[in-house]
């Protein structure tokens, strides 16, 4: 059977929609990209250079996770438009069947004066004109009366699976606009934090902790204390033990593993492997169980950090957690009171 779904391009360059980003969308990109004066002077000492370093990062994570959820939201807006062509495509074929049987009943009343006009309504390759007009369907009596109408309702369903393709569509068009300003924020900051690191020899770096250092030390004695500490759960447990298979991994915005991976990206890949789906965002995550208090975090609780909830780590026992950093950084372990805790999550 020959499909009747159309082809819809989903670029900025499909047809009629000029550069596929509007005026407002363009608006919001730039706000979402302020310009970088983090900028150090040459006089600056090694821990200011730090602390502006440790505040680009800081940006760059809240643009990260931002993209993050745009990313996310891109992903559901494609899988709609499939659901929503396939759709049509299907009811266009079941109206064409209905319009096939309905052929014999145009011929009969062409033969005797003239076609009726809810006839002509589902067998018109233009129903709009006809629609708002139903009520003609009462004129139709007998056994035919019920086709007529069941080929009516495909033929308006057909045309609202469309209408909300394009709508969607548009959407898309924002979200990718969006993507974008969120990725040169990201990237402009990265690039400034760099800069700043490079005006300090590696000596330097690694005495402010601004070095990659390679994460794979082992856990303190505490930790080992903590071991007892069991896991809430096994699918727990299983998240924990492959969120350390992870240390020593390289931090990359945007990465949500095997190799490499950004704060959220690494609950998302760990809890992955224990049969659990999450959502992408570190503040998607902070709702995505149940909320308890620091003190009775266990292993393979979710710990998010400062007052957006920019940053998520796994608390692994002992007054530790395991987390993605920062660029430049490895996988690795640190204190749970590295920074300011939001919440603490059990999945």
């Amino acid at each position: 059977m020959v499909s009747h779904r159309p082809t819809v391009r989903r670029g900025p360059g499909r047809p009629g929609r000029g550069t596929g980003i509007s005026a407002a969308a363009a608006a919001a990109a730039a706000v979402l990209v302020p310009a970088v004066t983090a900028e150090a002077a040459p006089r600056d000492e090694p821990r200011t250079v730090k602390a502006r370093v440790d505040r680009l990062h800081e940006q760059a994570e809240r643009a990260a996770e931002r993209y993050n959820a745009a990313k996310e939201r891109e992903e559901g807006l494609e899988e709609r438009i499939d659901e929503l062509q396939d759709e049509a495509a299907r009811g266009q074929e079941r109206l064409n069947r209905l319009r096939e049987g309905l052929g014999p009943v145009a011929t009969a009343q062409y033969r005797s004066g003239g076609i009726d006009p809810a006839v002509g309504l589902v067998l018109s390759s233009e129903p709009g004109e006809y629609l708002d007009r139903a009520a003609t369907l009462e004129r139709v009596a007998g056994r035919r009366a019920a086709e007529l109408r069941e080929a009516v309702a495909a033929q308006r369903e057909v045309r609202q699976k469309r209408a909300e393709a394009t709508t969607t569509l548009d959407r898309l068009d924002e979200t990718r606009a969006q993507l974008a300003a969120h990725r040169r924020a990201v990237q402009s900051r990265l690039a400034a934090a760099r800069r700043l690191l490079d005006r300090l020899d590696p000596a330097e770096r690694a005495r402010l902790g601004l070095g990659p250092g390679d994460g794979r030390a082992p856990l303190p004695d505490r930790y080992q204390e903590g071991l007892r500490t069991a896991p809430a759960s096994g699918r727990a447990a299983a998240a924990v033990a492959a969120a350390q298979r992870a240390v020593g991994l390289p931090y990359v915005w945007g990465a949500s593993g095997p190799s490499s991976f950004d704060c959220s990206g690494l609950m998302v890949w760990s809890y992955r492997q224990a049969g659990v789906a999450l959502p992408r965002t570190s503040q998607g995550q902070l709702n995505a169980g149940r909320r308890i208090p620091l003190e009775e975090a266990r292993p393979g609780d979710l710990v998010l950090y400062r007052g957006d909830a920019s940053h998520v780590a796994m608390y692994v026992g002992g007054g530790q957690v395991v987390h993605a950093p920062r660029p430049g950084a490895a996988v690795r372990y640190d204190p749970v009171d590295m920074m300011p805790v939001t919440g603490v999550t059990r999945v």
